[in-house]
């Protein structure tokens, strides 16, 4: 064999010059940097699905059939999916696969199960052509979705017993996932819960969102103090998918052309500006045991000629080459950008109207697929609006009729009329969303047109049917003339709705007869209606207290109260069983001790499950007076400190649990979690006190953790001042969960009362009747504080629980600026009341049956009986159940 020699290597020289070249005229066409996206949309209509059906040849029919996918049934089935992802999908293997590879493997395993659900619903809406409704929320606060799909499917025990023969515990697995971010309060929380009714009552919808890249913001609590932090939610999503060929180009800016087409009628154009594109992710929305599987749209922005400028990157402006797609992106970045700058303004104007452009579009998109004339879309579409976040729907869907389709203004604004209905959600004046005539002139010329002609037409209406009050004319213009002039978009959303409704008997009254009272005179009350807010069972009980649930079913005869809550009245026949309220007593306890091992692992606090829990988790304003609720701690504290050491093994003791965001520009909000964050620090490390009292605040409350709060509540707190609160739904949750219920007159918790007995619920403060009386009085007149309160006042100012500077302004809302929220009228009968809980907690039986009892008269406050009352009387709108 001859011997190898190596090869001569040839060392390559660095070149010593370069070319000379005179560098003259251009290399690329003038005046473009990039490329165009070609727009393409997916789906048929309903006549043209029916053509393609039956144009597929037999032969390729039967092979798609025979190949058709297979959902997993059994416990082998499932383990066999899952092990395909970890080993073919995530490219791991027995040896490395983790508890997040395992939540990513069994996520998969049930999305692949939901997917041939979600196609087959979609396909058979379509072709059945029926009236769909679509739900407009800026938020949508879905939480976790692998346990709730879990359940909605059938297959939980299934999976539990799976991931336990491939060395999991499907506990761990599911808190491997993430919140959606995709909201903060109650708001988004009723618009999830509204979308899981939707599908489990096989209503045809979708929902339209925006897709947050970080949330509103990750909460961190450094030094007392709330910090924003992104949150990083998307890591790994495996509940969307992209529809990058679902885009929509939005446009902002510019200016509008005026002129006269061949017909002598007058045609707008808006023109030039900056065109953002909104791209079309996709979230299956499962039903509870029905193959229904609806759709949530969230909407991405993206720069309109790519994400890359090739040109501007060669010419060394490395920056500017990817600027387009970051001032693009900051659009769907985060949700309630701070407002407290002009450029803030702008960007929640800027977010608002891309939502509802590039949803209108696909509504619109989607109806003209049908081959219908424009009278039938109101037979055809109906859009609700959750709160006046998406009221530029209504301008916007008046624009395309006009402007894009060509049709008259009257028949284009009855259409318009028809389509949409209105949910207002606060009774706050100052909440009421307005925006700068200048600001949206600038941003979207054309709209602002429309809104001067919607307005005009209206107010020559009013004029007529109120010739003798002139002054209803300025009461009820959508422009607001002050300085600057503001567009009030909660009277655009009356004036464009066929419908409008408040979500507490309560509210829907105080918006009658205050802010919205005019606009009654001019309607007349059946524009108006009610529909109290309700929470899903199947999260809020079944997923998040499975052991009471399974309770619940063993004295209900089955499951059927998850979909029928009022068979909840059964369990009133076993309050007096001893043996149920006994292990009822147990799955109380067992949750406490859950929330108290949360606490110690996450606050390193050390809480007695023994003790009375106490608790406030919601976002945080002044309205719902957590300030109140502090300042109650710290008056017990202060009562405890008073006492000698055997007066104080007489007391009960007591965990007092916050928890909530303030918004990122609200002061205040940051303030009051500062000083609950203080009073924890003193009082929980005080020897004296040791188990007597806790406070703590729950770090960034979110959906996954209301489900661990929620069912270990004894007493929880919903105290707003009377008439601000809409409706509140935490209160129906906590309820719902076994727990009491201290809270004023106000919101549902008016309704709770009716249903659950007044011997069940402890109410304290002043009525909604007498909210402006007090506070005029406070203003013009005299103003003593409650002696209690005072007290915490001094003790707040010796600087027991911090820099006493750094709460002045808290104090000083109470003590010299009116007390807007009522905190030092209500203090004393708020404090009396706490005293009737501890009272009535002694007596652990009694209190044990007035939960059951409370529990058992629930069945009114489901969400699927809210979306049966807004699909008769609100969307007419019919059930379409899928068949299999």
């Amino acid at each position: 064999m001859a011997s190898e020699q190596a090869l001569p290597t040839r060392q390559r020289r660095p070149s010593t010059s370069a070319p000379i070249v005179d560098i003259q005229g251009s290399v690329g066409p003038a005046g473009v940097s990039r490329p165009k996206h070609k727009r393409t949309f997916t789906g048929f209509g309903a006549g043209e699905i029916k053509s393609v059906q039956a144009s597929i040849p037999d032969p390729q029919r039967a092979a798609w059939e025979k190949h058709a996918v297979k959902s997993f049934e059994d416990q082998d089935g499932f383990e066999r999916e899952v092990v395909r992802h970890v080993e073919t999908t995530l490219a791991r293997s027995l040896f490395n696969c983790d508890e997040n590879a395992a939540y990513a493997a069994t996520s998969l395993a049930f999305r692949d199960r939901l997917i041939t659900d979600w196609n087959k619903t979609q396909q058979q809406q379509t072709f059945r052509d029926s009236k769909r409704v679509y739900y407009l929320s800026l938020e949508f606060l879905m939480g976790r979705a692998l346990d709730n799909a879990m359940l909605n499917v059938g297959h939980k025990d299934t999976a539990k017993a799976g991931l336990a023969e491939l060395g999991f515990r499907i506990e761990d697995v599911i808190t491997q996932e993430n919140d959606a971010a995709l909201g903060n309060g109650g708001l988004g929380r009723l618009a999830a819960c509204f979308l899981d009714s939707l599908a489990s009552l096989n209503y045809p919808a979708w929902g339209y969102g925006l897709r947050y890249r970080y949330g509103i913001f990750k909460q961190e609590i450094i030094d007392g103090y709330q910090v924003e932090v992104p949150d990083y939610w998307l890591d790994f999503n495996p509940w969307e998918f992209p529809r990058h060929d679902v885009t929509v180009d939005i446009q902002f800016y510019g200016n509008v052309r005026k002129s006269t087409d061949t017909n002598g009628k007058n045609v707008s154009v808006w023109d030039g500006g900056e065109v953002v594109q909104a791209v079309a992710y996709d979230v299956p929305i499962p039903g509870y045991a029905t193959p229904t599987t609806n759709n949530l749209r969230l909407w991405s922005s993206k720069a309109s000629g790519g994400e890359f400028d090739f040109q501007k990157f060669n010419n060394g402006d490395y920056e500017s080459s990817v600027a387009d797609q970051q001032r693009a992106e900051t659009i769907s970045a985060v949700l309630y950008p701070n407002d407290n700058l002009e450029r803030g303004k702008e960007l929640r104007l800027k977010q608002q109207y891309f939502w509802v452009a590039a949803s209108l579009f696909d509504i619109v998109r989607r109806f003209k697929k049908s081959k219908r004339g424009w009278s039938e879309f109101p037979d055809q579409v109906a859009i609700q609006l959750n709160d006046t976040h998406p009221t530029l729907a209504i301008v916007e869907l008046q624009r395309i009729l006009v402007d894009v389709e060509g049709l008259e203004w009257n028949q284009a604004w009855d259409i318009v009329t028809n389509t949409f209905g209105y949910t207002n959600h606060t009774v706050l004046p100052e909440a009421l969303e307005k925006w700068p005539v200048g600001l949206l002139q600038n941003l979207l010329p054309r709209h602002l047109q429309i809104i001067f002609d919607i307005n005009m037409f209206f107010l020559q209406h009013v004029e007529k049917k109120f010739p003798e009050d002139r002054d209803m004319l300025r009461r009820v213009s959508i422009v607001e003339e002050s300085q600057p002039k503001m567009i009030r978009m909660a009277y655009l959303a009356i004036v464009g709705s066929h419908k409008v409704n408040g979500v507490a008997e309560l509210h829907s009254d105080l918006i009658q007869t205050t802010i919205f009272k005019d606009f009654v005179a001019i309607y007349g009350p059946d524009k108006f209606t009610n529909v109290t807010n309700g929470v899903t069972p199947r999260r809020w009980l079944h997923q998040a207290n499975p052991r009471l649930s399974e309770l619940i079913a063993s004295k209900c005869g089955g499951n059927d109260f998850l979909t029928d809550l009022t068979k909840l009245s059964n369990l009133e026949q076993f309050v007096g069983d001893k043996e149920f309220r006994k292990e009822w007593a147990e799955i109380k306890y067992a949750n406490k001790i859950r929330l108290a091992k949360h606490i110690k692992n996450t606050l390193g606090v050390t809480v007695n499950p023994a003790s009375l829990f106490d608790i406030q988790v919601k976002r945080i304003h002044e309205y719902k007076r957590q300030q109140m609720n502090i300042f109650g701690v710290i008056h017990r504290y202060l009562t405890l400190k008073n006492m000698s050491p055997e007066e104080r093994k007489q007391q009960l003791p007591r965990v007092s649990i916050f928890g909530g965001k303030a918004a990122p520009g609200y002061w205040m909000a940051k303030q009051i979690i500062h000083l609950i964050n203080s009073v924890g620090s003193v009082v929980n490390n005080d020897a004296d006190i040791g188990d007597l009292l806790k406070v703590i605040f729950l770090e960034d409350y979110n959906v996954s953790k209301a489900e661990i709060i929620c069912p270990a509540s004894d007493i929880s707190e919903h105290i707003s001042t009377a008439g601000t609160e809409a409706s509140g739904t935490s209160n129906m949750k906590f309820v719902l969960n076994g727990g009491l219920i201290i809270g004023t007159c106000d919101g549902a918790n008016i309704e709770i009362t009716r249903e659950v007995g007044e011997s069940n619920i402890f109410l304290f403060g002043n009525l909604s009747e007498d909210v402006e009386d007090l506070r005029h009085a406070h203003t013009y007149g005299s103003h003593a504080i409650d002696s209690d309160l005072d007290a915490v006042f001094q003790e707040i100012s010796k600087g027991t629980f911090g820099a006493p500077h750094d709460f002045g302004a808290l104090i000083a809302a109470v003590r010299d600026h009116g007390d807007y929220y009522l905190v030092s009228d209500d203090f004393h009968s708020y404090i009396e009341t706490h005293r009737l809980v501890d009272e009535a907690y002694r007596n652990q039986d009694e209190w044990v049956s007035k939960c059951i009892t409370a529990v058992a008269r629930m069945g009114f406050f489901s969400s699927d009986r809210c979306i049966n009352e807004y699909a008769d009387s609100i969307w007419n709108v019919e059930p379409l159940p899928i068949r299999e």
